[in-house]
């Protein structure tokens, strides 16, 4: 990837351009962490880029940003520029050509805001990111007051660098935000919001994330429910994130901060951060795991073992499994039980999985039993009687089943 992006630099220069890397990855390779996300900054003009690459993507024309598509990658390149007159708290309402040095100037913070030419490996560093990255500090560019306005989600950012490179938030950064935080609803669209959760989980110390978040008063604005809630308290809310595990959707994680809701409370709350249903079928799911996991363990060994069978076949299950795990005392005899039980199980879970029962509705049809209301409490019944009593055949459980006192309803 990083020759494809190098390529495209030398066609812009050869071109009669100036192109460097820029953004995140200059960071990153300054930091000597591994990135794949290579953006490109040159003083060609949109047309200019479209004229010399075959395959490209418009996704921000006016801003001058342009998708060059090479090699099987797509990297974004912009022209350099000046931005003018943000009024919305995202965008700028008309743009300029610029020096490097001018571009650089707009960009959110220090860190950010350096370049490198991958034909010298000489950096360009305009605005002090190198020192801070020394002195891990994460700082806006120029007046913290005049970045955040321009884009409010960039309060969001500073603590998701911060807590993702464990940096430090240099003073007037931090002070701009405790200015500020209250302005962040309902200038960034939610979308955006959750976008910048789920990057903030990515990495670890996402509970440390959060908490900065509430301290900085800008999680009591997103959730208004919090606004009471002490620093001591979300933190203890949120003290078994840390031993969650590393795949555990950041959902999950979030919904640490709201214990004891309902189900209903917990898909309103879907519908504030304007999730996916697919999403929604998580918390469906992980509230029913929740709930099943927390109730005391004579209980638990109550159960018939098709309700278990039922659970351990969903595909969320072994992510709930982990995530409960990392509520209890002791982790590993938690775990233990229930990969015994699953393990036992492991015939009729696959059959679930695969929608295979034993005994289908064509069989019942053979024994005399007609479409309706009764086949299906027979084909229920059926189910439950392979899995409780581990029957393996399709005669089995038809002769269990004509035993039973729903037969002699047929």
């Amino acid at each position: 990837m990083l020759s494809v992006a190098t390529s495209i630099v030398k066609r812009l220069v050869g071109a009669g351009h100036i192109a460097y890397f820029a953004g995140g990855w200059v960071r990153d390779h300054l930091m000597q962490r591994t990135s794949d996300d290579i953006d490109i900054a040159t003083t060609a003009s949109v047309a200019a880029v479209q004229s010399l690459f075959p395959k490209t993507i418009p996704v921000g024309v006016a801003f001058g940003i342009v998708i060059v598509v090479e090699g099987g990658h797509q990297f974004e390149v912009a022209t350099f520029r000046k931005d003018r007159g943000y009024v919305d708290g995202r965008r700028p309402t008309s743009i300029e050509p610029a020096t490097p040095e001018e571009d650089a100037q707009r960009r959110d913070f220090t860190i950010n805001g350096m370049f490198l030419d991958p034909l010298s490996g000489s950096i360009l560093d305009y605005v002090g990111g190198r020192q801070d990255i020394e002195a891990k500090l994460i700082r806006a560019i120029g007046a913290p007051r005049d970045r955040f306005l321009e884009d409010r989600l960039r309060m969001m950012r500073a603590v998701r660098y911060a807590t993702r490179f464990d940096f430090t938030i240099e003073p007037e950064t931090l002070k701009a935000i405790y200015a500020h935080a209250d302005t962040l609803l309902p200038a960034v669209a939610m979308e955006r919001i959750w976008q910048e959760f789920k990057k903030m989980s990515r990495f670890a110390h996402f509970d440390a994330g959060l908490l900065t978040l509430h301290r900085l008063h800008l999680l009591p604005r997103i959730f208004p429910a919090l606004k009471e809630v002490s620093v001591e308290e979300v933190q203890k809310r949120l003290s078994h994130v840390a031993h969650f595990p590393s795949d555990a959707p950041p959902l999950a994680e979030l919904l640490e901060l709201f214990p004891g809701a309902s189900l209903e409370e917990w898909l309103e709350l879907c519908d504030y951060l304007k999730l996916s249903g697919e999403e929604k079928q998580f918390v469906r799911f992980y509230h029913r795991a929740t709930s099943l996991l927390a109730m005391p363990k004579e209980w638990q060994e109550g159960l018939e073992l098709i309700e278990w069978a039922h659970f351990y076949s969903h595909p969320h299950a072994e992510i709930c499994l982990q995530i409960a795990a990392a509520h209890v005392p002791q982790k590993e005899p938690f775990m233990h039980t229930h990969q015994q039980r699953r393990a036992s199980l492991a015939h009729a879970i696959r059959r679930l999985q695969a929608k295979d029962p034993l005994v289908r509705s064509e069989d019942l049809v053979k024994e005399g039993v007609r479409p309706g209301r009764q086949m299906g409490l027979l084909l229920r019944e059926a189910e439950r009687l392979a899995v409780n009593a581990f029957l393996e055949t399709k005669e089995e459980v038809l002769r269990r089943l004509r035993e039973s006192s729903l037969w002699n309803l047929v």
